[in-house]
């Protein structure tokens, strides 16, 4: 079997395409499958894609990746399968999806961990809000073999157009990845952390009133790792800029980690993914009740399900005064993802995909 992977990204850039489908890459050549990656953007537009400015190096590589679109048509004919992550071009109408699942006939995987329907354009690209055409999702749906979806509400969503939706969950590598455990018991300051990109810095400052009273308290640090630094009036604020290359040993510096969101139709679209990735590494996870949240994480087991400032103030309360809690609520949710939410958990429901 030959499969083509189309995506936004290049390989290893992205933690989307990195926990949806490239960590499942090295599964495939273990089943005696053949694939090639083909990315939208090359790696010196992914440099500058998400900085402010850099008008016309941004306009040259989006070009440049249409006319590699072009050029991988003319190739698409030799694989069995092709999967299509989020999109196979950024802006404009689905034209290579068209040409590839109604022109060409082949069977087309299409995956999205987002609700890439709704619009959500960051502020340093809203240049190309108006173009994005965001409605093609729901036709590229019509047209594909499979839909894998993150979570229940995004393939709710998919249903409407293809009774072959299915719920394909983001999942975190426990062996070769995450495959450390924090140690709650050594005495340090706590550390109550939160990761993620940019777009999403967003949903900290409803936090912010419950953190600054707990500052008053108690003496702990508050570690943002991200790809921009936030503007938050806290004391105990530490930015630390993501690494690829050190992100598990940065992730462990936390002693509990938060994810924040705001009840709206595009966050209900999120896969937990923050949760999950604190949950692998042994520490107790706090989310609002948004998107797939609310599946993962079950309060006073693995972690606490947090609505209301009250609540947030309460849950981080307990676990800043009680190591021995954090490390029993963190080992109930090493074996939450092991169980629930780790590759080897789902490695025949990815490749059933393909099937």
């Amino acid at each position: 079997m030959r499969i083509l992977f189309i995506a936004p990204y290049p390989y290893g850039k992205a933690p989307s395409q990195r926990f949806r489908f490239e960590q499942y890459l090295d599964l495939l050549k273990q089943e005696g499958h053949e694939w090639d990656l083909e990315p939208f953007i090359n790696e010196k537009t992914w440099d500058i894609l998400y900085r402010p400015g850099h008008t016309v190096d941004k306009v040259a590589g989006i070009v440049g990746g249409f006319l590699r679109r072009v050029l991988l048509l003319f190739r698409v004919r030799q694989y069995d399968y092709v999967f299509i992550h989020r999109e196979a071009s950024p802006i404009g109408p689905p034209v290579f999806e068209w040409i590839i699942a109604r022109l060409l006939r082949k069977k087309v995987i299409y995956d999205f961990d987002d609700a890439i329907w709704i619009p959500n354009t960051s502020e340093a690209n809203k240049i190309v809000a108006g173009i994005k055409w965001h409605q093609k999702v729901a036709n590229i749906c019509r047209w594909a073999y499979k839909v894998s979806c993150g979570n229940d509400y995004l393939r709710s969503y998919a249903r409407q157009f293809n009774p072959h939706a299915v719920v394909n969950p983001t999942t975190i590598d426990t062996v070769h990845l995450h495959n450390e455990v924090k140690d709650q018991q050594v005495v340090e300051t706590p550390v109550i952390g939160w990761t993620g990109t940019h777009s999403t810095l967003k949903y900290l400052h409803q936090l912010v009133p419950v953190l600054a009273k707990l500052e008053e308290e108690f003496h702990f640090t508050f570690k943002v790792i991200s790809n921009q630094p936030p503007n938050l009036p806290l004391k105990s604020l530490v930015y630390q800029p993501w690494r690829k290359e050190s992100e598990i040993q940065d992730l462990l510096t936390f002693h509990l980690g938060v994810m924040p969101l705001e009840d709206d139709p595009w966050a209900n679209g999120k896969c937990a993914f923050k949760a999950l990735q604190y949950m692998a590494l042994g520490m107790p996870a706090l989310v609002s009740p948004v998107g797939m949240n609310k599946e993962v994480v079950t309060s006073d087991y693995n972690g606490y399900v947090c609505t209301t400032p009250v609540e947030w103030e309460a849950a981080l309360r307990k676990l800043l005064q009680q190591p021995a809690l954090r490390t029993e609520l963190g080992k109930n949710a090493r074996y939450t993802i092991e169980q629930r939410y780790s590759v080897i958990a789902n490695c025949r429901n990815f490749l059933e995909l393909f099937s």
